[in-house]
C-alpha cells in the first residue's frame, strides 16, 4: 500500500528513511535533554564530583583505546574482527600480575623510587610480551589456515579461540581472583590545590601511558616502512604482493602491534581495578569494540574519539540520567546501537579502500 512506502510524499511532503531517522534522532535527543536537565535540577552534584568523573572517564578511555586500536588494525587489513582480542589483554593482565609478584619478593616494590619505578616499567614489558606471543600464535593456528575462507568463518574462530583461551586460563589458574600489589611510586596520589580533586598516580601513570603508546603507534603506521606496507595491504593484498610486499609478514605484524598494545591495557586495568580474573578481557573487549565501531571501525583516530568518548559517557551518564553506576552497561551499549542506527559507519566513518567498500 502506497502510505506503507517511506519514500512516497505524505501530506505534500517527500519523507525518506533519512529523514525518518533524522526526526527519530532529534526526539530522542530532547527526551535525554529534558532527562538530563530535571536530574540536574534535583541533584546537587558539585564540580568536584563532575570533575572527578570526568578523569575516571579520560582513565577509562585510554585503556579502551589501545585496546580498540588492535580491532582497528586488524579490520583495517583483513576486514574480520578478532573477538579473541580481549583474551589477549587478559594474557598480558595475568603476565603483568606474575612479574610483580616476583618483584614483590625481591622487595622492589616497596624499594627506592627507582626500584619501584623501575617494577611497574618491567611488569608492562613482560604483559606486552605475553600478549605479543598470544596474538602472534593466534594468527598462525587460528585465523591464518581460514584467511581465504568466508567472512563468516573467521568471526566463527574468533570466538572460539576467545572461549578457549578464557577456560585455559581458568584450568591453570583456577577461578580465584589474582589481585595486583600496587608498587609503592603509584599508590597514593595528587590533590589539585584547594578544588578537593584528587588524582591518584595510577590513574595518570595509565592516562599518559597509553597516550605515549598511541603516539608511538600513530608513527609506526604513518611514518615507517612497515607502516606504509600496512597501509598498502589494507588497501590490495594481491597488488601488493606483486610489489614485493612480504603479506604474510605484514599481518603477523599487525597481530603483533595490537597484541601488545593489548598487553599494555591488560597490566594498567590490573593496576586500576587491583584484581584480575580468566575473564577480566571479555568485557573491556567488548567495550573496545564498542568504542572502535562508534568511532568507526577501520579509522585509527575515529577508534581514539570512540574511546574517550565511551569512557566518558560511562563515568558521567549514569548520574546525569539519574541512573544507579551499575547502568553504565546499558548506556554504552544503547550507545552502540544508535549510532548504528543512525550513523552505521561510526562518527569518524570507516576508512575501506575502494574495493573493499
Amino acid at each position: 500500500m502506497a502510505f506503507l512506502n517511506p519514500a512516497k510524499k505524505t501530506w505534500g511532503i517527500s519523507l525518506g528513511p533519512s529523514a525518518y531517522r533524522l526526526v527519530g534522532l532529534v526526539i530522542l535527543l530532547a527526551a535525554l535533554a529534558w532527562r538530563v536537565n530535571n536530574v540536574l535540577s534535583l541533584q546537587s552534584y558539585t564540580a568536584q564530583y563532575w570533575t572527578l568523573q570526568l578523569i575516571n572517564g579520560l582513565i577509562l578511555g585510554g585503556l579502551y583505546a589501545l585496546v580498540a586500536m588492535g580491532y582497528t588494525l586488524v579490520y583495517g587489513i583483513l576486514l574480520m574482527i578478532n573477538f579473541a582480542h580481549g583474551e589477549v589483554m587478559m594474557i598480558g593482565g595475568f603476565a603483568g600480575y606474575f612479574a610483580l609478584t616476583g618483584f614483590q619478593t625481591l622487595g622492589w616494590t616497596n624499594g627506592t623510587p627507582f626500584e619501584s619505578g623501575l617494577s611497574v616499567v618491567l611488569a608492562l614489558l613482560v604483559g606486552m610480551l605475553a600478549s605479543l606471543i598470544a596474538g602472534i600464535a593466534l594468527e598462525r593456528i587460528a585465523y591464518r589456515p581460514l584467511r581465504n575462507a568466508p567472512r563468516l568463518v573467521p568471526l566463527i574462530s574468533a570466538v572460539g579461540a576467545s572461549f578457549f583461551l578464557q577456560y585455559t586460563v581458568l584450568l591453570i589458574f583456577g577461578v580465584t581472583p589474582h589481585y595486583y600489589q600496587k608498587p609503592a611510586i603509584i599508590s597514593s596520589g595528587l590533590s589539585v590545590g584547594d578544588t578537593g580533586v584528587f588524582i591518584s598516580y595510577t590513574g595518570l601513570f595509565i592516562f599518559f601511558s597509553s597516550i605515549f603508546l598511541m603516539l608511538m603507534l600513530y608513527l609506526i603506521v604513518s611514518r615507517s616502512k612497515m607502516g606504509r606496507a600496512m597501509r598498502s595491504v589494507a588497501e590490495s593484498k594481491e597488488i601488493s604482493a606483486l610489489m614485493g610486499v612480504n603479506v604474510d609478514k605484514v599481518i603477523v605484524f599487525t597481530f603483533a602491534l595490537g597484541s601488545v598494545l593489548a598487553g599494555a591495557a591488560g597490566v594498567m586495568l590490573g593496576l586500576h581495578n587491583t584484581v584480575m580474573k580468566f575473564n577480566s578481557g571479555f568485557f573491556p573487549g567488548i567495550k573496545a569494540f564498542t568504542a572502535a565501531v562508534i568511532g568507526g571501525i577501520g579509522n585509527l583516530p575515529g577508534a581514539l574519539l570512540g574511546a574517550f568518548s565511551l569512557g566518558i559517557l560511562e563515568a558521567v551518564g549514569p548520574s546525569a540520567l539519574g541512573l544507579p553506576s551499575e547502568y553504565k552497561d546499558v548506556i554504552a551499549f544503547s550507545v552502540l546501537i544508535l549510532v548504528l542506527i543512525f550513523r552505521p559507519t561510526g562518527i569518524l566513518g570507516e576508512v575501506l579502500s575502494e574495493g573493499k567498500a
